[in-house]
């Protein structure tokens, strides 16, 4: 007697809205992974590339969603997934499951799991760690909370956008509070950065320097060389944007105050986002806080 073949789950049709860096960057992996994508953005010209790769660029969120087994989100905050999704709304059909990839903290994500049960949606929260690289190349770590009968279906979605998939529990929110504490991480480390190059040229010494010396030892990381070989270059296209790090910070702020917790570290990180976005680096890469710490008339405008 023969065995019966092992089940396959069946590759789901995938609608993506919003293909700014992260959501093109998905929608390139997703297609790469050979799954059906469907790409919305508010601003057409923005997702047009994508037909190039091969996705379906459609002119309404509707259009986009009709059908699709999965829909994944990557836009900028709560207010502008839940604009999408009532855009989208005609063209939804229970059951459906929502992967909500922004950072929208974990009030946002509660807020965005009620809508979605409105909506008839299966929720997971699942916001990503990685920046513009690793969305490219297919290597994100995808953080996820939701209900455990949504993972057959999801499982090709996350394993093409991302390395690694961390399941942190059911409840809405639980992701989202995970990503808040690897971002607290993030936006102090890159504050550290543009503080010791700010310092360095404070005081005459070779920023290159610096880095030469703890290159390879303990106090070296792959991030400190990359984000300041960025500010040194003078090139800050943005892995992530400051403005979207600006964004995140006030998330965790919030968060922490809820909780009782004082982040000094992250306050300050805050401040220095503030001003440089007020000098119009919201565009560059979060490392242009660099030009928060530097002397008056030397901010490189």
């Amino acid at each position: 007697m023969s065995s019966a073949a092992p089940h396959t789950p069946r590759q789901p049709v995938v609608a993506v809205l919003g293909t700014g860096i992260m959501g093109a960057a998905m929608a390139r992996s997703l297609l790469r992974a050979g799954l059906e994508v469907r790409a919305w953005n508010r601003t057409q010209a923005k997702a047009a590339p994508l037909a190039a790769d091969g996705a379906t660029v459609t002119g309404t969120a509707a259009e986009a969603v009709r059908g699709a087994q999965v829909v994944l989100t990557a836009l900028p905050d709560t207010t502008a997934v839940t604009a999408a999704l009532t855009a989208a709304s005609e063209g939804l059909h229970r059951g459906q499951v929502l992967v909500q990839t922004s950072t929208v903290g974990p009030d946002g994500a509660v807020e965005l799991a009620r809508r979605a049960a409105d909506l008839g949606l299966v929720h997971l929260d699942a916001p990503v760690v990685g920046t513009r690289q690793p969305a490219e190349q297919g290597a994100l770590t995808v953080l996820v909370s939701g209900p455990e009968a949504a993972r057959e279906v999801v499982a090709p979605v996350l394993d093409a956008i991302g390395r690694r998939t961390v399941w942190a529990g059911a409840e809405p929110g639980t992701a989202s509070r995970l990503k808040l504490v690897v971002n607290a991480w993030v936006v102090n480390t890159v504050g550290g950065v543009a503080e010791c190059l700010n310092l360095a040229e404070g005081l005459g010494v070779d920023p290159r320097t610096f880095l030469g010396l703890v290159k390879g030892g303990p106090l070296d990381s792959g991030y400190l060389q990359a984000k300041s070989a960025a500010v040194l270059d003078g090139d800050l296209t943005p892995s992530f944007a400051l403005s979207t790090a600006l964004k995140d910070t006030r998330l965790i702020l919030d968060a922490a105050a809820r909780a009782g917790v004082r982040l000094d570290l992250t306050t300050a990180s805050a401040a220095r986002f503030e001003r440089a976005e007020a000098a119009g680096h919201g565009g560059e890469d979060m490392v242009a806080t660099y030009y928060a710490g530097r002397a008056p008339g030397r901010d490189g405008d």
